[in-house]
């Protein structure tokens, strides 16, 4: 069997986030058949479709490399009940030019994180919408929302 390539696009660029700490914790989990990468998206200046006839290289090689997946797993913090501008930008980048999006048919999955109570729901479903609109068909259960996320890690940051 092949083996399948997950990229994971993390909604947060803080240096202890939680959501890279998960990401990280579902690459090591991955089972067999499947392998998991993080597609950085730290380095994307803000989309501007000024740009599209001559994109910027950040948003060349990020294209291509999401190119190489044959899967995207996101996942996010919630922030304002929505999704991190940093990865609607990520989605913003991969789906221009028009008609030329990465994410057009990829198969996705919405992982939402949260220190608090209420697991991220909103930035889940917020994004679920673009999805949608992208075509980016996701996985409807499970559903993943993590919930007090902070609690699932030690002292030294190990889950």
């Amino acid at each position: 069997m092949d083996t399948k390539k997950i990229g994971i696009l993390v909604g947060s660029l803080r240096k202890e986030s939680y959501s890279r700490k998960i990401a990280k914790e579902l690459i090591r989990l991955a089972p067999a058949g499947f392998s998991a990468e993080i597609i950085e998206i730290s380095n994307l200046s803000l989309y501007n479709q000024d740009f599209d006839e001559n994109p910027p290289a950040e948003w060349k090689a990020f294209r291509e490399r999401a190119k190489e997946f044959d899967a995207i797993l996101f996942v996010t913090p919630e922030y304002n009940r929505s999704v991190p501008g940093v990865l609607k930008n990520a989605l913003d980048v991969g789906s221009r030019p028009y008609g030329q999006s990465v994410w057009d048919g990829k198969p996705g999955a919405v992982v939402s994180v949260s220190p608090g109570g209420l697991s991220a729901f909103g930035a889940n479903h917020h994004l679920r919408q673009s999805l949608v609109f992208l075509n980016v068909p996701t996985m409807q259960q499970p559903e993943a929302y993590i919930g007090n996320v902070a609690a699932l890690f030690d002292e030294a940051g190990a889950f």
